[in-house]
This record gives C-alpha cells, structure tokens and sequence, in this order.
C-alpha cells in the first residue's frame, strides 16, 4: 500500500481498504508463461534454482497516462541463444500476460548495470553462453508510482507476488 508515492507498509487482504470508488487494473504476470516454457522443454532458472524471478528497472520510458509516468521493469530468464526463437514462439501467445521479450541481450542497452544485482527478486545463474532475456513485468506500475508520486492510496502487488483469478493460462493465450 502506497500513500502519496511511499509505501507504507504490505497487507495480504486489501478488502479492509477498499472503497466504493476504488478503481482496479488487474496486470498480468510474467509467471503465466513460466508453465509454459517448462511445458515446451525450456529451462526456468529461477524455478530450478528455487528462487524468485530477478526483476530490474530500465531506462525504457513507457507511455505516459497523464501525470502517470515511469520507466519499465523487467524480469530475466537466461537462455542459450539456439532457444530464443522457441521462447519467442511460446511466450508471445500471452500477450494478456506480457507476451514475448522486450529486449534479447546486452542488458546495458536497456539501463542495467549489473545482473547479479536486481532491483526486485533475486539473481540467478546466467551460465557462460547463455544470453539473458527480458520480458515486461508486472512490478513496473510501482516503479510508476515511485516517479509519479499519485496523491491518495495506491494498491499494488508484491515483488513477485501475484494476484490469484480464476481466470486458467490457458485462456489467456491467443487462438
């Protein structure tokens, strides 16, 4: 929970604060498409590491929507560079869920200095010939309010968290 553009503190049931005019954007996560990449025989490192996916924040400007401004934060997933295209393919069929990469590579060319230094999550083994892979991800409206500074209460997820539906994979791939 956020007031003014600081975060006041983490809440595991948001009903307590929810007001008549309260208004939700419900975001897709990037774990969506973790099943899967694992369905289709590609490695999840951070699943295999046991560990939370590493998110960073880049210097991609997203869209403004009035004061409502910031740049991107992305989660990484190493991959040799013969599975990126097979990636790709898999990941692109949830664009409701971030869909495919949005940067291959050098992770300099999007504002990251250091991989084994996220700013959310935690670093995992990128091992030698491996290229990390970028996808948008769901943490980026906090970076948002973190540059906007919205008056009033905002209620966002955790740092790999994710809001649970009943809304199935599945259905959130394209036909």
């Amino acid at each position: 929970m956020w007031q003014d553009g600081t975060l006041l503190h983490e809440v595991g049931d948001i009903r307590a604060f929810w007001r008549q005019d309260s208004v939700a954007f419900l975001l897709g996560c990037s774990f969506s498409f973790d099943e899967a990449l694992l369905q289709a025989g590609l490695p999840v490192r951070h699943i295999q590491e046991g560990k939370n996916v590493s998110m960073y924040k880049t210097t991609i400007p997203c869209r403004p929507a009035g004061r409502f401004k910031g740049n991107m934060v992305v989660s990484m997933r190493p991959f040799h560079p013969q599975q990126v295209s097979h990636v790709i393919q898999v990941t692109s069929r949830f664009k409701a869920v971030h869909g495919a990469p949005v940067h291959v590579g050098d992770p300099a060319a999007i504002g990251i200095a250091d991989l084994s230094r996220p700013d959310y999550g935690e670093a995992v083994l990128v091992a030698k010939g491996e290229v990390p892979v970028f996808f948008a991800c769901g943490v980026t409206p906090q970076n948002a309010v973190l540059t906007s500074k919205p008056r009033g209460i905002v209620i966002t997820h955790a740092p790999g968290a994710m809001f649970v539906t009943d809304v199935l994979n599945e259905a959130l791939t394209l036909s």
